[in-house]
């Protein structure tokens, strides 16, 4: 008769590719499976998961959110039941609070020498699971596999930002918001004229900035802030940049990298794969990126995001945050509302397809903890001189 068999643990390491804020080491996450027959026949297995935490560089970005204890996960796996095997995944981590989140966009499997193919095919239901970010790993290996979806129309899943810890906060910490940098040309319209900085302005506005003591942070910074009160320097700022205009790469980045501060730069994914010869083509993007600067979405084809479909709206929020995470291998979490146009369903989307924040046109420099897709901006126009954008930065708004 035969007896009970316990087959040997084997420990797989999956290759892993961290991506948001700049490139970042990515940590070990080992994956253990073992499994034993029983004299009847009958196979069970256990699988756990644990994380090997790296150090997290400050970079141009802020303070990074430190991973602990052990990661939620996508994980599938299958173990031959007479040989071990290795387990190939690609997948994208991003850090939260709880530990590191991989976006489910990886369909990890086990590769096996091709005799154990049936015995994998045997027992692969029986350990395969989905770990999803929301569930510590025991509960969510008793979770059904790629359960049916409730809703005709499902909005994507994606990382979920990082964990507020439950205090109402607001920051007043005010988000320039720039379009041109450029001197308007002869016969242009009011509108040009009124969203164009020339290049001397702006430099005078960096360097009265820098004298008066402000520092340029980052959204990833603010919302740190706002959800777990990470500090902000004394004077923050964030400047940002709508439309992704081919005159920001040739006067507003030089001047930026001169004077070692950062800006975010919202782009319109559309234009640039249309090689439109005013808009910023991606190897611009990519060198901005690389500098330091931050890269995140304005839209596809800057079309008001108010009053459309959730298909549509779905197809904005991936569509963009897709291309720009095959250009740059980083995933945009904050948009920049075309024209300042959403509406609720527009927020409810972007939240969903991973998303962290939103921008709106309206003025203020006010933040609260819980409205992070409402954040208010100081609009800066053409007649905005260095006094007044420091008189602008001063006030209660």
């Amino acid at each position: 008769m035969p007896t009970a068999t316990s087959l040997p643990t084997a420990t797989f390491l999956p290759t892993l590719t961290a991506p948001a804020e700049s490139p970042l080491a990515a940590p070990a996450v080992a994956v253990t499976a073992a499994a034993e027959i029983s004299a009847a026949g009958e196979i069970t297995a256990e699988i756990t998961a644990g994380v090997t935490p790296v150090p997290l560089p400050p970079g141009p970005f802020g303070p990074r959110i430190a991973p602990s204890g052990g990661p939620a996960a996508w994980i599938a796996a299958t173990l031959p039941p007479s040989v071990s095997g290795e387990l190939s995944s690609t997948a994208a981590l991003a850090p939260t609070p709880d530990g590191w989140v991989l976006l489910p966009t990886a369909t990890p499997s086990l590769a096996a020498p091709q005799e154990a193919a049936g015995a994998i095919a045997a027992i692969g239901e029986q350990i395969s699971a989905e770990i999803t970010p929301s569930l510590p790993i025991t509960e969510a290996l008793q979770q059904p596999v790629n359960p049916a979806p409730t809703d005709p129309a499902p909005v994507p899943t994606a990382s979920v930002a990082p964990t507020p810890d439950g205090a109402a906060r607001s920051a007043r910490v005010p988000i320039l918001m720039y379009h041109y940098l450029s001197v308007p040309p002869p016969g242009a319209d009011r509108y040009r004229v009124d969203l164009s900085v020339a290049p001397d302005t702006f430099a005078a506005h960096l360097d009265a900035m820098q004298q008066a003591g402000y520092t340029p942070i980052s959204f990833y910074t603010l919302l740190a802030h706002l959800n777990q009160g990470a500090p902000l320097p004394e004077k923050p700022v964030i400047l940002t940049f709508d439309d992704g205009y081919r005159d920001t790469y040739e006067n507003a980045f030089p001047l930026l990298r001169a004077r070692g501060m950062t800006a975010t730069f919202f782009i319109v994914t559309d234009f640039i794969d249309e090689a439109r010869p005013e808009y910023l083509t991606w190897d611009m993007v990519r060198e901005m990126y690389a500098a330091g600067m931050s890269i995140e979405s304005h839209g596809r084809n800057h079309v008001s995001l108010k009053h459309k479909d959730r298909d549509y709206l779905i197809w904005q929020a991936l569509g963009s945050a897709e291309t720009i995470q095959f250009e740059l291998g980083v995933r945009p979490l904050i948009v920049s509302y075309p024209a300042g146009e959403y509406d609720e369903l527009t927020i409810e989307i972007f939240r969903s397809a991973g998303y962290w924040a939103g921008v709106t046109t309206v003025q203020g420099a006010t933040h609260h903890s819980d409205d992070l897709f409402r954040l208010q901006r100081v609009r800066i126009r053409n007649s905005t001189s260095a006094d007044e954008l420091l008189r602008l930065l001063a006030l209660d708004w």
